[in-house]
């Protein structure tokens, strides 16, 4: 598709995320200079994320002054926070991957109205590959319109995920899941960059991607990708509204539908707090818990 056929609005997104990527790819020449920060256990900032940041909020406000911003380092600090448009930003989806000089990570940037999302860009900068959609226009890398795989049968899909990191996850609930999806599948893949992971299933590369604990910037652009490609987002139940529950599954449609069961039961994992962005208690405030409050589902066997 010809960048003169795509929506204005998602014109000004792929510019936003190609100027960010260039940033990226600089400081990428030069991985031990860069500043690296912890806001949580495992959970990096570098200053490469905020620079990329900034500049993508420039370019957006420089087009809508208007709209509203929802990014991953500033939250809400930006725009319009009345606007019926927001911009949902992840700067650098795989610091963590990117810090290692590990090349899997991607710029995502998603536009909603009212809530629903109706522009999507993820920019992988390490190999100029621009995957983006608008609703209801279909979803595409760089040129190529994107169709979901056909595979039928679970046992022949190769099924995309992430590992849990923080503190509080239960790890052996995870095992256990993980053994279970293994074994059904052809195999379970992990390169640590969710908006990547989400176009690789629009793409037809992946059959299905499930993860727990995601934000909405992290999934808002993919998930539109992986619907106009023909494929199905939901969380692990499959309900559709799956944008702040921090679960996700995605997948072509008959395989999204066999992996349901099998996640469902899974499913609703609440944290106390979120680690990644707890504020300091007050001097002389007895310390929070930092454990994990996991919701059993009363139909569920699976021990939490």
């Amino acid at each position: 598709m010809s960048s003169a056929a795509l929506h204005p609005m998602l014109n000004v997104a792929i510019k936003a995320a190609r100027a960010a990527g260039a940033v990226i790819n600089r400081a990428s020449l030069d991985l031990d200079s860069i500043k690296v920060g912890t806001k949580a256990t495992n959970d990096f900032v570098t200053e490469v994320d905020h620079a990329a940041e900034a500049v993508i909020i420039k370019t957006l406000l420089e087009a809508y002054p208007q709209h509203g911003i929802l990014a991953e380092e500033s939250g809400k600090e930006h725009g319009n926070s009345q606007s019926e448009y927001q911009w949902i930003i992840d700067p650098l989806d795989g610091t963590t991957n990117f810090i290692h000089g590990l090349p899997i990570y991607a710029v995502s940037i998603a536009l909603a109205h009212r809530n629903v999302v109706q522009q999507a860009v993820v920019y992988d900068p390490t190999r100029n590959d621009l995957f983006h959609a608008s609703k209801g226009r279909g979803a595409f890398l760089n040129d190529r319109r994107l169709r979901a795989s056909r595979r039928t049968r679970l046992s022949d899909a190769l099924v995309g995920t992430g590992f849990p990191f923080r503190k509080g996850d239960n790890f052996k609930r995870y095992l256990k899941l993980f053994e279970e999806i293994m074994q059904q599948t052809a195999g379970v893949r992990r390169p640590g960059a969710a908006s990547l992971d989400l176009c690789y299933v629009a793409a037809g590369y992946y059959d299905a991607f499930f993860e727990t604990g995601l934000s909405p910037w992290d999934v808002a652009a993919g998930s539109l990708i992986v619907q106009e490609a023909g494929g199905l987002c939901g969380n692990f139940t499959g309900e559709s509204d799956f944008l702040h529950q921090r679960e996700i599954l995605a997948g072509s449609p008959k395989i999204y539908a066999q992996l349901v069961p099998l996640l469902a039961p899974y499913s609703r994992v609440i944290q106390t707090e979120e680690l990644a962005t707890e504020a300091p208690a007050p001097a002389g405030a007895q310390p929070k818990s930092r454990r994990a409050t996991l919701v059993r589902d009363p139909s569920s066997d699976v021990p939490l």
